[in-house]
């Protein structure tokens, strides 16, 4: 078969993908950045695609052209700058219905979520809520499927919090500690949608979750250790991840038979500690280039000094202004996820700019007791760091 996956680069998606194309479906993915998608899944079809601007039937005529099966495995949290809710979970999947009636009738198969409970009014379930229903009430063949805490080799979300909280030393600073959650593995996800693509599945509407109970502190001692500790998460957790299984088709894995079978590694290790410092790295380089450029501009004569041996005041004075308002553009522009990169390299060119000049203009600087260049250098490590630790998927 002919399969579209939306949100094939995420951590369900990607999955999902690989378990379809395995079987000898014909897959094709879409995604933001399709090069990049294309080198970690050769064997994919990649189309560059939006779905927050595909709201209309004529944004997906083209797509669904050849396809026999949709599966939905995209989303997002909350509202930010890369992600509009409703744009996405909503009325881009309802352009989707009306376009699958209007060519094939794809099956559709719908990776969801629990939506009701304390979060049920939260944009995040609303969403995926109004797109549930609109589904149901649309005459496609479909499936829902509403999977419990999906535990993976990689980690995302809620799984990639409880990694880092469990590499705390001595206590596991916990909010919720006690409320019960259900969880399974992301490849019970994608057997759920082999199934159902096979036609082995007539239910549609089905929960999915192992035959277990944890609680959160539970299950960060079974861990053994892009930011989820957001309003709807905290919502959620506060009457923890529970679904009625009633009627369940799947045999879902427990936790520690999921976890044991990819056995965490160093670099587990090393991504649960730098996952809490991630935000630390990237808030203290804000503030540093944030002083860096404003501190200046409170004795501009003085600072714009270092230059008149080089240049007349008015030129002087214009450089100093120059590179304190690239310091505060940098430092803001850091805190800002698209722009994050961008500035990240933009204060390494900067810094070592700054160094090469300072060297050839005046290297008694780094004589300076107080170590004016010398500083440069940490800057420098702890943005390779950020740079480093960046992406979320």
């Amino acid at each position: 078969m002919n399969i579209l996956i939306l949100g094939a680069t995420g951590f369900i998606g990607s999955v999902v993908a690989a378990r379809l194309v395995a079987d000898g479906h014909v897959v094709t993915g879409l995604g933001r950045n399709p090069v990049r998608a294309r080198l970690k899944q050769p064997a994919i079809e990649w189309r560059r695609a939006d779905l927050s601007r595909m709201t209309k039937p004529a944004d997906w005529e083209d797509i669904l052209k050849d396809q026999h099966v949709v599966v939905n495995c995209a989303g997002a949290l909350q509202d930010g700058l890369s992600d509009d809710l409703a744009a996405t979970q909503a009325e881009a999947m309802l352009a989707l219905y009306a376009a699958a009636k209007c060519s094939s009738r794809q099956l559709i198969v719908q990776i969801s979520a629990r939506t009701a409970g304390a979060a049920g009014d939260l944009p995040f379930l609303a969403t995926k809520r109004r797109a549930d229903e609109a589904l149901a009430a649309s005459g496609l063949p479909y499936l829902i499927l509403r999977p419990a805490l999906v535990l993976g080799r990689n980690a995302h979300g809620g799984s990639a919090l409880l990694r880092a909280l469990a590499a705390f030393p001595l206590a596991l600073p916990l909010v919720h500690a006690e409320s019960p959650v259900e969880t399974l593995s992301v490849d019970d996800v994608a057997e759920a949608v082999s199934r159902a693509v096979s036609g082995g599945l007539p239910s549609k509407d089905i929960d999915l979750a192992a035959n277990e109970v944890l609680t959160l502190a539970d299950l960060s001692g079974l861990l053994g250790w892009r930011s989820p500790l957001r309003s709807t998460a905290l919502t959620v957790m506060s009457e923890g991840v529970q679904s009625s299984k009633a009627g369940s088709l799947l045999v879902a894995t427990p936790a520690a038979a999921a976890l044991s079978a990819n056995p965490s590694g160093v670099q587990d290790l090393w991504f649960a500690r730098l996952y809490l410092l991630k935000p630390l790295v990237i808030s203290g380089l804000s503030v540093f280039w944030l002083l860096s450029g404003l501190i200046p501009l409170l004795a501009l004569e003085k600072t714009s000094a270092h230059f008149l041996p080089f240049m007349p005041q008015a030129s002087a004075t214009a450089l100093t202004l120059a590179t304190c308002l690239t310091d505060v553009v940098l430092g803001a522009a850091v805190l800002v996820r698209p722009l994050a990169k961008r500035a990240l390299v933009g204060m390494l060119g900067v810094s070592l700019a700054y160094l090469a000049g300072a060297s050839l203009l005046e290297p008694a600087l780094w004589l300076d007791p107080l170590g004016v260049l010398v500083k440069v250098l940490p800057s420098i490590l702890l943005t390779l760091v950020a740079l480093a630790t960046l992406d979320e998927r």
